[in-house]
């Protein structure tokens, strides 16, 4: 399997609410596309509050944009506790570097330690995460989804 060519991407700062539209989508379709079986549509209210509640408490909410002006995905970190509580990527830019460019951020923002739960049933990302140095810490379950969740973290 030929790798897929990488997406150049520049890393801006997010400013609510502009393109908050766009990252609901990107969250929706990646998610959708990773589990099926949940309505992601449905959990759009959701998102929305909860990036507004990552700016209002001082996470750091980065942007992927591509050449052309697109957001190709995002990255939300909390400096203060490590915490990555989100990183998406839009389908179309899946294998593309994308998610590399956002981790690079990431450990960028917090440069000793990441912390991330992520779904058990993603695969995908666990994958990409323990490929990036990030080790298993603890289990534990999404009180939204009811679904297995693993605790990862990454240390310098």
């Amino acid at each position: 399997m030929s790798e897929r060519p990488k997406t150049a991407v520049r890393i801006v700062d997010y400013a609510p609410p502009a393109r908050l539209g766009e990252l609901a989508d990107l969250w929706v379709a990646s998610w959708a596309k990773t589990l099926p079986a949940i309505d992601f549509e449905a959990r759009r209210p959701w998102f929305l509050d909860h990036i507004a509640g990552l700016a209002t408490a001082g996470a750091a909410i980065r942007l992927a944009i591509t050449d052309d002006g697109r957001a190709a995905g995002f990255v939300t970190v909390d400096p203060a506790t490590a915490y990555l509580d989100q990183i998406c990527v839009g389908v179309a830019w899946w294998g593309g570097g994308v998610a590399d460019a956002l981790l690079a951020e990431a450990r960028r923002l917090s440069p000793a330690r990441l912390v991330l739960d992520v779904n058990k049933d993603n695969p995908r990302a666990v994958a990409f995460y323990e490929r990036n140095g990030f080790r298993r810490i603890a289990e534990g379950v999404n009180p939204r989804s009811g679904l297995g969740t693993l605790k990862l973290e990454w240390t310098a």
